[in-house]
């Protein structure tokens, strides 16, 4: 056991390269065949603690799972199981996890779940709990997740930074999201962040996406250290970390501005795979430098031009869509991508995805028109009405509207306008926002004077997360509802859901009657 688990230190320590080179040695090796053999005959008087170590070197060097000596080796762990002690059940949880499920395997996984269930009231070790937890993964029945969060908690205020991080990616491979320990792993990871590789944080926000954890303190933590060591970090780690932050919907606002700066300087290091998450990350997190907007465009625009002899249609759709989202018009990918064959063969595929590239490229040829320096704001927008019915988490708002207006004639719901936008309810006012004006009065004439409000009640997903600043999607819909004559009122819908009717008649009126209401300048991408 010793020769092996010491062959199984050094090997783990190689790079790949190595790793195939010396495994090839060690399998060639006389003495190793020997060894095996000896094992294969003295497993059944071995300790428990060189039989599940011997097991956990012999499989972790690649021997087969179908060889006699695993096998025989699993079936005797088995026959043992009650008399292992904690250290190794931790230990054969981990070797069973690379084992693929077979006759033995499933059988010593049964048997191992049954002994962890009675055993974990008198486990005190917060790294074997960690590692049962790892290995039950997410298949453990919720009852042992539960009693393992329980044995978890009791020894939480024994929490080291070490075993916090590992605590925190157990909770994500049993895939059970346990608030009290995932905030108390979160405590201690801001507070060590410094200690943490750079493998280990975006792990950890690789496990915030899984279990739907949403800790804005720490993502902050995580945002800063990595803002402030920035001249340390690669660029593609740097990437790695953006492209982590937007699937949270989180906007590290210091580092991406850092790194517009970065790819501005020297914009060699994209290519097209790096290139096509930069854009995507800046338009969902609508991200746009304040101080170098047209030099970041005209870079990424010109990186993407670099490209186009070699990307794929789809690729340039998503290209093109996010710089569209972004408000910028790059006029030779467009040109590329609106010729016939490029068009037809995006709509005409038969995949997955087809309605979502039919929805992008809707989406590009609206920026295309409304974006355009040429778009001049039309005197009479022609609308019309989806639907007499109003969804379920729209009732509270139609009720509080006639509430407040005294009749549903003075509001129009699920208005469908040009470019297949929609807005939930539009209200008619007079030029001083002083008076709602009935809806008949006004329709189907152009007046200036009139001013026309667009109500969107939105979900807590369509915002930046830890705030009420829009993301990509919906700050462009509010630039071009702008763009068509509308001043666009976003109401985050839970938070009205909560209110009480009275408050909810009290927040539309604040709303509708804003003394301070934005005129109808043009709103910027990142406008709030």
């Amino acid at each position: 056991t010793n020769c092996l688990t010491t062959v199984w230190r050094l090997f783990k320590n190689l790079s790949e390269d190595q790793q195939r080179y010396e495994k090839q040695l060690i399998f060639e090796h006389p003495a190793f065949v020997k060894l095996c053999q000896q094992l294969l005959r003295d497993s059944r008087r071995m300790t428990r603690g060189d039989l599940v170590f011997s097991l956990h070197a012999v499989v972790n060097l690649g021997v087969p799972q179908n060889t006699l000596l695993v096998q025989t080796l699993v079936r005797v762990c088995q026959e043992k199981l009650n008399q292992l002690d904690n250290r190794c059940i931790s230990v054969l949880a981990t070797t069973l996890g690379g084992l693929d499920k077979d006759k033995n395997v499933s059988a010593l996984q049964a048997g191992l779940q049954l002994l962890v269930e009675q055993r974990i009231p008198s486990i005190r070790d917060i790294f074997i709990l960690q590692n049962l937890m790892k290995c039950m993964g997410k298949d453990a029945p919720v009852f042992l997740k539960k009693k393992l969060e329980m044995a978890v908690l009791k020894e939480i205020d024994h929490l080291t930074f070490p075993n916090a991080l590992r605590v925190f990616l157990a909770l994500a491979a049993m895939n059970y999201c346990s608030v009290p320990i995932l905030n108390a792993c979160s405590k201690k990871i801001q507070e060590n962040v410094h200690d943490a590789p750079f493998r280990q944080l975006i792990l950890i926000l690789e496990a915030c996406y899984n279990l739907q954890y949403r800790n804005i303190k720490l993502f902050s933590a995580l945002a800063d250290y990595v803002n402030s060591t920035a001249c340390l970090w690669d660029k593609r780690q740097i990437i790695l970390f953006l492209s982590a932050f937007e699937t949270l919907g989180f906007q590290p606002t210091e580092l991406m501005g850092i790194f517009v700066e970065k790819v501005t300087e020297d914009p060699e290091f994209l290519n097209l795979k790096n290139l096509l998450i930069v854009l995507r990350v800046y338009s969902r997190l609508n991200y746009v430098p304040r101080d170098q907007k047209h030099l970041f465009f005209e870079t990424l625009h010109s990186c993407l031009n670099k490209y186009l002899p070699q990307i794929s249609n789809t690729e340039l759709l998503k290209a093109v869509y996010s710089l569209c989202i972004l408000g910028y018009l790059p006029h030779r990918a467009l040109d590329e991508l609106l010729q016939k064959d490029s068009r037809d063969e995006l709509l005409l595929s038969d995949d997955l995805y087809k309605e979502q590239k039919e929805m992008m490229l809707r989406c590009v040829k609206a920026c295309m028109e409304l974006d355009s320096p040429s778009f001049v704001k039309p005197a009479f927008v022609l609308t019309e009405n989806f639907s007499s019915l109003v969804s379920l988490n729209l009732r509270k708002a139609r009720e509080a509207l006639i509430e407040l207006l005294g009749d549903e004639n003075m509001f129009r719901q699920n208005v469908e306008l040009p470019y297949k936008y929609h807005i939930d309810f539009e209200i008619r006012m007079d030029s001083d926002r002083k008076k709602v004006l009935p809806i008949a009065a006004t329709d189907d004439h152009a007046d200036s004077s009139v001013q026309r409000l667009a109500f969107l009640f939105v979900p807590l997903s369509a915002f930046c997360v830890g705030t009420t600043y829009p993301q990509g999607k919906l700050a462009m819909k509010k630039r071009h509802l702008n763009k068509l004559g509308y001043h666009v009122i976003l109401v985050l819908n839970k938070k009205f859901q909560e209110m009480t009717n009275e408050d909810a008649v009290e927040f539309l009126k604040g709303k509708i009657y804003s003394e301070n209401a934005l005129p109808f300048s043009e709103v910027t991408v990142q406008d709030d």
